[in-house]
């Protein structure tokens, strides 16, 4: 809390009032592919802009077509050598996700960075038009599928670049405030007992625990067979006004009245983010939780690898209960061939 009041910068020389800009200073993202979800507004449109600044190439995935390209414009106003693209995605929807994941690997990139950034927050109880309940369909399971569908494509990408793969999730400090048992696998879709910011906190907790699993299983493909090079870590941006506030505006400005101290701006909440995704002292490192740009130690939740495998396994499941195989089976076959044409030119 001490560190959080006073910006007192912690071991690795960042603290919480370090920026994104100040975090990626004098690193060179030329080589650099990076997807961003939620990339249009709030602390994932700084995160465009900073790793495009850089010199990454950046994907702004986004629901609101309009507002993506806005951003876009709006970046490109202040650098206009940025590389920047938007392709369409609502993570509220398996079918968006899987034709995002199309698209994409039809364009034939690299992909070294896949941020999973965007997220709504404390919203009443609806579901999903996949019938998921909002909140852990959006932050949790469309992420979960989107990271699964372009997996092979960042394995590819690592092997034969020799680039570093990263996978970024979006957690917060709310992960702590879950549900008794962290995840309500037998009522996730249910009304009663349904409370929006425990609900909020379950997907956060989610975002970790997916992160923390995924990297377990990277790190036996790694043992078993040399090349997978991907790390995959979780964030906590810090309390930030974005619009993710949008459901409980009232509550939060009474709240930032007693707490001012503890907010910071969009620059300084996007320089976790950026640190995890492009900071070269993270090469190698793996399944860790960061705050303020340091390693922190998440809940007792967020650290059950039990619970991790737990919600793994649930998370496949309740995407095969609720997805049409024909769609999710055409991305996987665009996918083998841009693989093929791919090894082709590493190997010619």
């Amino acid at each position: 809390m001490l560190r959080l009041v006073s910006g007192f910068r912690g071991p690795n020389g960042f603290g919480s009032a370090t920026t994104a800009e100040q975090v990626t200073q004098g690193i060179d993202g030329t080589n650099f592919t990076a997807i961003i979800t939620g990339g249009a507004s709030g602390i994932g449109l700084e995160t465009s802009r900073v790793l495009a600044l850089r010199g990454v190439h950046v994907i702004i995935a986004a629901r609101n077509m309009k507002a993506a390209n806005e951003a876009k414009e709006k970046i490109l106003t202040q650098n206009k050598t940025a590389r920047l693209d938007v392709l369409e995605l609502d993570l509220c929807s398996i079918k968006s996700i899987t034709s995002f994941a199309h698209n994409f690997i039809s364009l034939n990139l690299p992909l070294n960075i896949l941020i999973n950034n965007a997220g709504i927050m404390c919203c009443p109880f609806q579901l999903s038009q996949d019938g998921i309940e909002v909140q852990f369909a959006t932050n949790h399971i469309g992420h979960f599928l989107l990271t699964n569908l372009l997996l092979d494509k960042m394995k590819n990408t690592a092997k034969a670049s020799g680039i570093q793969g990263r996978i970024v999730n979006l957690s917060s400090i709310a992960h702590r405030y879950s549900y008794k048992r962290g995840i309500r696998f037998q009522n996730i879709n249910d009304k009663n007992g349904y409370d929006s910011k425990r609900a909020y906190g379950q997907s956060k907790l989610a975002n970790i625990l997916h992160a923390n699993e995924l990297a377990r299983r990277l790190q036996e493909e790694e043992e078993e067979e040399e090349g997978v090079n991907i790390m995959v870590n979780s964030v906590h941006p810090g309390l930030i006004m974005t619009p993710l506030f949008r459901y409980s505006r009232v509550l939060t400005k009474i709240l930032k009245v007693f707490s001012f101290f503890l907010w910071k701006n969009v620059p300084q909440g996007a320089a976790t983010t950026c640190y995890a995704a492009l900071h070269p002292r993270l090469n190698g490192v793996s399944g860790k939780y960061f705050a303020d740009c340091n390693e922190m130690k998440p809940s007792w939740n967020a650290r059950n690898e039990t619970l991790a495998r737990q919600l793994w396994d649930f998370s496949n499941d309740l995407i095969n209960s609720v997805s049409t195989p024909l769609v999710l089976e055409r991305v996987l076959i665009s996918h083998r061939k841009c693989m093929v044409s791919t090894m082709r030119k590493v190997e010619a």
